[in-house]
């Protein structure tokens, strides 16, 4: 973000927001390098930052001799709420300004019944917001392994069994928020963001390890979104057309009836074995398989290598046609990234497991959801009390 002209003041204060939540702690004479405004334009900035609680004093440092005093984002002061589905659970994150989880809780729901799936998020959003009291909140981003409609607040999703399902009007009315601070997103979209805003790449591909594969994009900085919002849809590149497989899309081939959740757990083990219990969270069927392939077990090792090998020949694809710097894996990929990260190797193309396994999704909608605050501090009132006046660095900085 560039600055702005004096006059305006919100885009300023955005930016100073920004350059805290990217290099802060800072002085104000090292906001003033960054952000390329005037020392007489920040001051009056922080003071109106601090005043609505967003940030605060953060110790001392000493720049070209001179002591300043630094300042940086209060933690918990504003959060984002991401809630997220997948087949047989559901899950909500908390986020700050900060970028720090501060809740995430997860629970089983039968989302193949979409009312039903949507009374239990919304109960999921009012106990997160009863979490955080003492907080702002930003807003609430839902993240769905599916099409999504950003301006009808509507998702289809084949894994889900919903077909231009009302997500935003029916958790609005479910919850009586505000209709203006819900949002949805494609789940991988929304991991992409997650995983971008915590290593910036400028050229990322994000892969979810679920029952569906999708890829969230980043290029030159931005997320790729397509002429219809349908960029990202790999899981349905054909690799084998003979494939006796049918896929959700009706085609055969598909790359995800190779690497997708379904395709492996099928791989891993028969239909009465617990890791087909819809009960258990993808988290805790991804510890059986992991156990019994440190014992050495065949059908799972098989099932392993198979994978590999098939997760290999997709990103090749990617890598050709994408060319990034970075793809990062998720999902079940990251969950067993001993057999099925470690080994891939994709020329120049850095190969990584993310660290939020199956909550990437729903920390991307919390960090989504904070968007509103990022591009506007002014939607924070100003607290109550007396304010602070002066300038939150000594004169000599």
């Amino acid at each position: 973000m560039q600055a702005q002209p004096e006059g305006r003041r919100e885009a300023n204060l955005a930016l100073l927001l920004r350059t805290l939540r990217a290099r802060g702690p800072l002085s104000r004479t090292q906001l003033t390098t960054r952000s390329g405004l005037s020392k007489a334009t920040v001051a009056p900035l922080l003071t109106d930052l601090e005043q609505r609680g967003l940030t605060e004093p953060a110790g001392t440092t000493t720049t070209q001799g001179r002591p300043g005093r630094l300042v940086q984002l209060r933690p918990g002061a504003v959060c984002g709420i991401g809630l997220d589905v997948h087949p047989g659970h559901l899950g909500a994150t908390i986020t700050d300004l900060t970028g720090d989880v501060r809740l995430r809780r997860q629970t089983s729901c039968d989302t193949s019944a979409p009312e039903h799936a949507l009374d239990r998020l919304a109960d999921l959003a009012l106990k997160a917001l009863k979490d955080v009291p003492k907080a702002e909140w930003a807003g609430i981003t839902v993240a769905v392994p599916g099409r999504v409609d950003r301006t009808a607040g509507t998702v289809t999703a084949a894994r889900l069994r919903w077909r231009d399902v009302a997500v935003v009007d029916g958790l609005a009315a479910r919850t009586g928020l505000p209709l203006s601070r819900f949002d949805l997103d494609h789940e991988a979209n929304l991991a992409a963001c997650a995983e971008h805003d915590s290593d910036p790449v400028d050229h990322l591909v994000y892969l979810n390890g679920d029952h569906s594969v999708a890829a969230g994009v980043i290029a030159d900085g931005e997320l790729v979104r397509g002429a219809h919002n349908r960029a990202g849809e790999v899981g349905h590149i054909v690799l084998d057309p003979t494939g006796s497989t049918l896929c959700a899309c009706g085609r055969r081939g598909c790359w995800e009836t190779q690497v997708g959740l379904d395709a492996f757990l099928h791989a891993c083990a028969p239909r009465h074995d617990r890791v087909h219990d819809p009960e258990l969270a993808p988290g805790e069927r991804m510890a059986i398989v992991r156990a019994r392939a440190e014992r050495g077990d065949a059908r799972t090792l098989d099932a392993l290598h198979r994978t590999a090998a098939a997760l290999a020949s997709g990103l090749s694809v990617l890598v050709t046609v994408l060319n990034p710097g970075k793809i990062v894996l998720g999902g079940y990929f990251a969950a067993l990234q001993d057999w099925l990260v470690a080994p891939l190797e994709q020329g120049r193309t850095r190969v990584t497991a993310s660290t939020l396994g199956f909550a990437a999704g729903g920390k991307g909608g919390a960090l989504a959801a904070l968007r509103r605050v990022l591009d506007d501090p002014t939607v924070v009132p100003v607290k109550d009390g007396p304010k602070t006046g002066g300038s939150p660095e000594g004169a000599s900085a």
